[in-house]
């Protein structure tokens, strides 16, 4: 049959060689292929069958080269009509067809299997004979599964799917990750992570090279990292899954890449974290509370109290209060030492006077009876700290105030009690510390009220 070359076949697909060299390359590509497949002249006579057609079936190719049709070996009798209609009425259509057919192994099992099929004509337009492709249906079902899977992952997950290749570059990205990590997914392929994370790209990265080198790892992972968005910089948590893609068609495992999948926890985990916080602070009030009871100089109790409070908390704390007659001057009671962070309170001579300026946050909290945050590198004119210069302003702003150097950020508390204003309490972070919120002004907020009363005590005395 001229679609064939020859009516015969080459030795790999049956007895006969139909050409020295054409017949050894058509052997080797038919024999090469994943699928298996046969081709029939226009009589219906079996000219083709590639070694994977012999796997599935268990036929080699002297059995089965010559074989008119498929009745009574290839298909079981009662079956023989509807699958030879189906597959050899091809030859009068254009085109391809697909049916899912039963075929016979050699020892007698039937197997499901998908066949492609397709009319061969001659050189005058005539049907010369058909040849068909097939795969055993769980076979083709899996596959199909496979890139299902792979489409609905990157358009319809909710979360965040990347494949990274062996560079540690974006491949493909679905659009969850692309919104997670303030890019679109045409403008973020082939760029390096660096380019999106702008911290923990480090931890990133090594747990990438580490699944290359390696393999997948057993559990995801937790990392924090920073991300530009058009919102600004966020600081995320992300759990994350690594695989790793190895290519089906190597005879040894070449990785690929990575895919990355993550879903993001940031929410869970700053609730979990303020919870851990609140659990913490409550129990050192607890103790605070324990510690004072025993102590008796009220005064000592303020201070042993304070010092508890400022685990965890801050830095550095100081307590002033009012000096007696005037609401405007502050004594300086007691303060961490200015050297390290974290140190325990001392309590500083009775009458040593404060000496802040006219605007100093700790005289506007005395003033106004309330609670005031304070930070270096805002109001008018200010710079930042991570700004050139912004250090040495930085530094100049602590000074001004009476802190310690290091000190970056405060928050002054009023102590009242008996509706009179006793002093003021102020705590402060250093620069790696973030700055105070809104939940620690109220658990400050709570300590003042606990220390106001043994403070008024001791004056009482």
């Amino acid at each position: 049959m001229s679609a064939y070359g020859h009516s015969g076949t080459t030795d790999a697909l049956g007895p006969e060689d139909p050409g020295p060299d054409g017949g050894d390359l058509l052997a080797a590509l038919l024999d090469g292929m994943d699928a298996a497949l046969c081709a029939f002249d226009a009589d219906h006579v079996l000219t083709h069958w590639n070694r994977e057609a012999e796997r599935v079936l268990g036929w080699s190719a002297a059995e089965a080269v010559g074989r008119r049709g498929l009745a009574g070996w290839a298909v079981r009798p009662g079956d023989a009509a509807d699958v030879e209609h189906r597959l050899f009425g091809v030859t009068a259509e254009r085109g391809r067809e697909v049916h899912d057919v039963a075929l016979l192994t050699r020892d007698g099992r039937r197997v499901l299997v998908r066949a492609q099929t397709s009319a061969v004509r001659g050189p005058d337009g005539e049907p010369a004979g058909i040849y068909c492709a097939f795969s055993e249906v769980h076979t083709q079902i899996d596959l199909e599964r496979s890139i299902a899977l792979s489409e609905a992952l990157f358009e319809d997950a909710a979360w965040g799917v990347v494949l990274v290749d062996a560079d540690l570059r974006l491949a493909v990205l679905n659009a969850h990750a692309a919104y997670a990590l303030g890019t679109s997914r045409s403008t973020a392929l082939g760029r390096p992570l660096g380019d999106l994370v702008l911290q923990g790209v480090e931890e990133l990265e090594s747990a990438l090279t580490h699944v290359l080198a390696d393999g997948t790892p057993t559990a995801p992972v937790e990392l924090w990292v920073t991300v530009r968005t058009d919102e600004g910089e966020q600081r995320r948590c992300w759990r994350c899954g690594f695989v790793r893609l190895a290519s089906p068609l190597a005879q040894e495992p070449v990785p690929l890449g990575v895919g990355w999948l993550f879903q993001d926890l940031t929410e869970a985990k700053q609730t979990e974290q303020e919870n851990a916080r609140l659990r913490f602070r409550s129990h050192q009030l607890h103790r605070a509370a324990r510690v004072a009871t025993e102590c008796e100089d009220p005064a000592e109790g303020a201070v042993a109290h304070l010092d508890f409070a400022l685990a965890g908390f801050a830095d550095h704390a100081l307590l002033d209060t009012v000096a007696p007659g005037s609401p405007t001057r502050l004594l300086r009671t007691a303060a961490s030492p200015s050297g390290e962070p974290g140190q325990p309170l001392n309590g500083a001579p009775a009458g040593m006077p404060a000496r802040y300026p006219e605007d100093h946050p700790a005289l506007q909290c005395a003033e106004r009876g309330g609670t005031l945050r304070a930070a270096a590198g805002t109001g008018p004119g200010a710079i930042a700290p991570d700004r050139p210069g912004g250090e040495e302003a930085a530094r100049a702003w602590a000074d001004a105030h009476l802190w310690p150097e290091s000190t970056r950020h405060a928050l002054c508390t009023v102590l009242r009690s008996r509706g009179r204003t006793l002093g003021v309490l102020t705590f402060l972070r250093v620069g790696s510390r973030t700055p105070f919120e809104r939940a620690d002004l109220a658990h400050a907020e709570s300590v003042a009220a606990h220390i106001a009363p043994l403070l008024d005590l001791a004056n009482r005395r």
